[in-house]
């Protein structure tokens, strides 16, 4: 028997991987009976001995609370999970494909597949995960044709938009929600999916579903222009002489413009921003719309040069030669208050100090297990401090807080020489030039 509309659904989350353990976690924290399912028996069995097999604020303490309450388990099993939910989240995810800049779908369809025959009674499966724009309608017809109930199974879109750093808060408290749905019915199932948040006055977009499909897509690729825009006009501050903080400062003022993202330095990374943007350049072009975002070539262009321009700056600080030096490298993380070391910025201009010739040492406060596995070739410390030791140039790589806090006289007396490259904008440079260092940052003098 279905539920009511006022009573709380019962949720499955398909894939357990950052966004669905987020979400798992959170919606059981939320009052939800919460099913996750993932085909990884290892990742599953963490999860289970309350493990959170990546690095995110708050979620290891909500994932005890959850677990101890009963209301969230995990398995391996999709019979179960078909038989458990009324409502299925699909989170898996869907990377660049290998040698293209088209999205992998290779995990949705594998996750709708394994889902779809045990599907006995009317349900919703929802999708999270970020697709090329006209997923869904394909997506529909596997489910109807493979679920024994049919075409009492409809399908939904619901993106996702969690910052690395701060998902627990997008998840509870996110600043809009997004239904794309083909009937009332399905409307009404998620709203009682998000009936807690709903209840906050969130506020709701109900749409399509080729248009769910690509909000995600769009927001992304709005904040990579406003991120390489600020990085392209560092680039024609170091030409002239200007100072791109004055100028990007100048621009925040203004409040059409605003001054989120728009710090200039060593550019986005992870696992959306940039894959993101292919994707949907990618798509754009096979249906036939490709000119009308040609210009996402050129963001992600500006945003590589950016990693090649750091690497100069260490150069001309070091008198043109990396070959022998110390350098100490600060971050490796795409970002603070993560782990993720996907098309990592950070770990990129380290690899190329390396290939130089350089003595690079890496720290980062939560990513350095990644970093090893992924990076072995390259030496790692204990601190900002112990890398710096002895160091002939620090570079500042991901900004995260404690590097921030570093007093730069008491750095100065570990370093060799007192040389920095700062790639975030996120130091004071007069205090650290004040305290004897050569300072250098993108589109500063």
């Amino acid at each position: 028997m279905n539920p009511k509309p006022t009573e709380l659904p019962r949720l499955t989350v398909i894939g357990t991987g950052y966004l669905g353990a987020t979400h798992a976690v959170c919606m059981a924290a939320l009052g939800y009976e919460v099913l996750g399912v993932d085909v990884d028996e290892k990742k599953i069995a963490k999860l289970a001995a309350g493990e959170v097999p990546f690095f995110e604020p708050g979620l290891p303490e909500l994932l005890t609370k959850a677990l101890d309450s009963g209301r969230l388990r995990f398995t391996t099993s999709f019979e179960e999970a078909g038989a458990f939910g009324d409502v299925h989240f699909i989170c898996v995810g869907t990377p660049q494909q290998p040698g293209s800049d088209a999205a992998d779908l290779t995990y949705v369809h594998a996750a709708v597949r394994a889902l779809a025959p045990h599907l006995e009674r009317r349900a919703l499966v929802v999708g999270k995960s970020t697709v090329p724009v006209g997923t869904a309608y394909v997506l529909t017809d596997v489910l109807q044709e493979l679920a024994p109930a049919g075409t009492q199974i409809e399908l939904a879109w619901n993106p996702e938009f969690l910052r690395e750093g701060f998902a627990v808060d997008d998840t509870m408290r996110p600043d809009r929600l997004v239904f794309g749905v083909a009937s009332d019915w399905a409307n009404e199932r998620l709203r009682a999916a998000f009936a807690p948040i709903l209840e906050l006055g969130t506020p709701v977009v109900r749409t399509d579903l080729a248009t769910a499909e690509l909000v995600k897509v769009a927001a992304n690729s709005f904040l990579a222009t406003k991120i390489s825009y600020i990085n392209a006009m560092a680039e024609v501050c170091e030409a002239v002489g200007a100072d791109i903080k004055d100028l990007a400062d100048s621009l925040a003022l203004d409040d059409r413009i605003g001054g989120k993202f728009l710090r200039p330095g060593l550019g986005f990374g992870g696992g959306c921003l940039p894959k993101d943007i292919r994707a949907f350049a990618h798509r754009a072009e096979e249906i036939g719309v490709g000119q009308a975002v040609s210009f996402l070539r050129e963001v992600d262009a500006i945003n590589r040069r950016r990693r090649a321009r750091t690497v100069d700056l260490v150069r001309e600080l070091l008198g043109g030669q990396l070959a022998g030096a110390r350098i100490a490298a600060w971050g490796a993380a795409f970002k603070p208050n993560s782990d993720d070391i996907r098309d990592a910025p950070a770990l990129d201009v380290a690899r190329t100090m390396h290939g130089l010739g350089g003595h690079v040492r890496v720290f980062d406060p939560a990513a350095l297990d990644n970093a090893r596995r992924a990076y072995p070739e390259l030496r790692y410390g204990d601190s900002a401090l112990d890398v710096a030791r002895d160091a002939d140039v620090v570079v500042l790589l991901t900004e995260w807080a404690e590097f921030r806090e570093v007093d730069p006289a008491a750095l100065g007396e570990v370093v060799r020489h007192r040389r920095i490259v700062d790639g975030r904008h996120a130091l004071d440079a007069e205090a650290w030039r004040a305290a004897g260092w050569e300072y250098r940052a993108l589109g500063r003098n």
